[in-house]
């Protein structure tokens, strides 16, 4: 095991091979941290890490306990201990009302999502628990979805809506551990997952009708969740929401 010098902070950065985990890794790395990149896809893992030298690629599915046992032995292994948890794995899910969505769709949507982050977070936990100096800063990525949801997105919104209550349970259960929880709310930043709803081309409002939405680049998303981890231990950011510019979520729909 290397030890790192009493300056250097280790963050786990889950789903890092794209869109905002991806940018949160490469400002971590940038902002000097030691990173931890998670995700299932080998490849763009090690596209993400660039070769630096204190990035760790470890491919993990969140929804599998040992993968998740193995992604946070191989940060204490390497580095002793994590003083941060970026819980940004996830998927949009179909689109479907509660009528329509299968049950096998549901539970997949709700593994990544929700079992996936508690999984994590409890491996987080545990380890934030067991280090000297004991402590650390969970941070999990929820939504706009957590505080209202877009048409036809039974089970992702349910799932951020949960996410809400994991990180109040989290940071409540951590206190007596020097262990802080918070959540990103993020609304229409450029990734992937807005061309998946066609956020750019026309995005399925309340009424029924499309509407191109603004959006704001991933990388202004990126530093709110660095400005989170970067709060000096005494300070908990409970919440952030941060969304483009005019986009319709004050008064959706």
């Amino acid at each position: 095991m290397d030890t790192p010098p009493p300056t250097a902070r280790v963050a786990v950065v889950t789903g890092a091979g794209s869109g905002i985990g991806r940018e949160v890794a490469r400002q971590m790395l940038a902002d000097g941290y030691r990173v931890v990149l998670a995700g299932r896809r080998e490849a763009q893992l090690k596209e993400t890490a660039d070769n630096h030298p204190d990035a760790l690629v470890v491919p993990c599915d969140v929804t599998r306990p040992d993968d998740v046992e193995c992604l946070f032995d191989a940060a204490r292994q390497k580095w002793g201990r994590v003083d941060v948890l970026f819980n940004n794995a996830g998927v949009f899910g179909p689109a479907a009302g509660v009528d329509e969505i299968s049950l096998a769709d549901w539970n997949a949507t709700l593994a990544v999502n929700l079992t996936g982050s508690m999984l994590c977070a409890a491996a987080a936990v545990r380890t934030m628990k067991a280090q000297r100096p004991q402590g650390g800063r969970i941070i999990n990525n929820g939504s706009i979805s957590a505080h209202s949801p877009r048409p036809r997105t039974v089970a992702y919104t349910v799932t951020k809506h949960a996410m809400t209550g994991l990180t109040k349970s989290i940071e409540l259960d951590g206190r007596g551990y020097g262990i802080t929880c918070g959540q990103i709310d993020i609304g229409n930043t450029a990734t992937e997952i807005m061309d998946t709803i066609g956020v750019g081309s026309g995005a399925l409002q309340a009424d029924g009708s499309r509407k191109v939405e603004p959006m704001f680049p991933v990388k202004d998303a990126a530093r709110a969740v660095l400005m989170m981890a970067n709060m000096p231990a005494t300070a908990s950011v409970g919440s952030v929401v941060v969304t483009a510019a005019g986009m319709p979520f004050i008064g959706r729909g």
